[in-house]
């Protein structure tokens, strides 16, 4: 009973994960005026403090990187129920377990939101994203850091079972 309790909060967690990664894509890839201030502000910020050709580089093409992660990390988290459909297809025997899978792909978000989580801290973008007169609330802050602590809960919980499967 445990483990399906652990199944099905770590499926909510992807829910949202993959809510949040895929439905930003679209501002990620295509140039958007938000997105542009987002890593244009990070972007000058790291010119002034890091290295003047990363910061060009971050605010050229940091957009398109952070989403290709993102778009990875929501693969990687639905790629269970590919598997499930194949092994019930009878096309292989031995697939990876979800509980693998999602130990990984909270990992990685939570990895992908603790870079996020950094850069609304330290840079000027702060944790209220303001453009154009308008903010964001802190919305964009609070997901990343939803997605960072579900990403660890759902790794951790999830890692227990594998650690134990192989034991």
């Amino acid at each position: 009973m445990k483990d399906r309790i652990i199944a099905i909060f770590s499926w909510v967690v992807v829910a949202w994960t993959c809510k949040v990664f895929l439905s930003s894509l679209p501002y990620k890839f295509s140039g958007h005026p938000d997105t542009q201030h987002i890593f244009g502000t990070i972007g000058v910020w790291m010119q002034e403090t890091i290295n003047p050709s990363l910061g060009l580089w971050f605010a050229e093409h940091g957009a398109v990187a952070v989403g290709i992660f993102e778009l990875f990390a929501s693969l990687l988290l639905l790629s269970p129920l590919v598997f499930w459909a194949i092994k019930k297809m009878n096309l292989v025997n031995k697939v990876p377990t979800r509980e693998l899978i999602h130990t990984l792909g909270g990992l990685l978000s939570a990895s992908v939101m603790a870079g996020a989580m950094f850069f609304h801290l330290v840079t000027p973008l702060g944790i209220e994203v303001l453009h154009n007169g308008e903010s964001d609330g802190g919305s964009l802050f609070y997901a990343a850091v939803s997605i960072f602590i579900l990403g660890l809960i759902s790794a951790s919980i999830n890692g227990a079972i594998v650690r134990r499967q192989y034991n």
